[in-house]
């Protein structure tokens, strides 16, 4: 004999069973809240540089202010594109973030044979921070100025080598520029990062580089480097006593470097504008930019339009750097 259920407890399990439909679905439509578990940043650089520097400072603060972690993983090698290539590849979801830098968004034309394009793989969220760099040699090297610097080297052309962090480094550029400005015979010898460099050049194995303020500081306070000039527009805080090579009577030779913020270029616009917007809140506090400022670094914090725009604009530069002294990666 079949059971015969009443009609209303039919109707009601019916009813029970849509609403539990309904909700489920209404749950699975909706978005997870970002961010909601660990963020890795990428440096693809080697750690200790100023990249490095940089990307921890804010590692630091960003994962307090989203209370999750923020793990700084270095990925070095071919110029920072190993780590560029990486983060492109990775899923865009926010949680994959790269301190990209001059090399990996503005004079990757030295290489012609990447596996990615950076303009269009990579989403610039901010443009973090601005710098001059630093002209430093060995103690032992007869040259306290720029001036002694190229007349030393074009009397032994091409027995001064400067070490940078990897071919297409703003270190490696900014050191282009001034072998094409001041018609100075010096010689490039590229390393995986700016701290195996400059082990080398502590070492006497190099005698220059054309270095970032935030790794050369205490080195050049403690008289184990010698700083004959910084790149910038004004004089370094840091180093009041070094003039800009401006100063030193090469106006042409003005250049800084800059990191950015960056991720896959298929990240959300909204987890960009997200971040765009947290970054800058933090780069803005007068915590983090005191620590800059101690490392020789200004905070520039753009928006993502602003970002876009100078990022082109210097890419336009530095590809006539380029063309000029005919610089290619083997």
């Amino acid at each position: 004999m079949t059971q015969q259920w009443p009609r209303r407890a039919v109707g009601l399990g019916l009813l029970a069973a849509a609403l539990g439909l309904a909700a489920a679905t209404s749950q699975a439509a909706e978005p997870k809240t970002y961010p909601d578990q660990m963020i890795r940043l990428v440096v693809p650089f080697t750690a200790g540089g100023s990249s490095d520097v940089q990307a921890r400072m804010l590692a630091d603060r960003l994962g307090k202010l989203y209370k999750q972690p923020v793990v700084v993983e270095n990925r070095p090698g071919a110029g920072g594109h190993i780590g560029g290539k990486f983060v492109a590849d990775a899923p865009a979801d926010g949680y994959t973030l790269l301190l990209g830098s001059v090399g990996l968004h503005a004079t990757y034309g030295v290489f012609k044979k990447l596996s990615y394009d950076p303009a269009k793989d990579l989403k610039v969220i901010t443009v973090l921070a601005e710098m001059p760099h630093v002209v430093v040699a060995t103690p032992s090297l007869p040259a306290g100025d720029l001036k002694q610097l190229v007349a030393l080297a074009r009397k032994a052309p091409d027995t001064l080598n400067f070490g940078s962090a990897g071919v297409g480094s703003s270190v490696h550029m900014i050191g282009e520029l001034f072998r094409i400005i001041a018609d100075a015979p010096i010689v490039h010898v590229p390393y995986k990062g700016s701290s195996a460099a400059l082990n080398d050049l502590l070492a006497g194995q190099i005698q220059l580089m054309f270095e970032n303020p935030p790794t050369t500081l205490a080195h050049i306070r403690g008289g184990k480097l010698k700083a004959l000039a910084v790149t910038g527009k004004t004089r370094l805080p840091a180093l009041p006593e070094v003039p800009t090579a401006i100063e030193a009577g090469f106006p042409a030779f003005e250049a800084t470097s800059w990191t950015t913020v960056a991720a896959s270029a298929r990240l959300p616009d909204a987890i960009a504008d997200r971040l765009n917007a947290d970054i800058r809140r933090i780069v803005s506090s007068s915590e983090f930019a005191q620590g800059l400022a101690e490392q020789g670094m200004t905070p520039v914090a753009s928006t993502r339009e602003a970002a876009t725009r100078f990022v082109a604009a210097e890419k336009l530069r530095w590809d006539k750097v380029i063309q000029q002294g005919r610089i290619a990666a083997e």
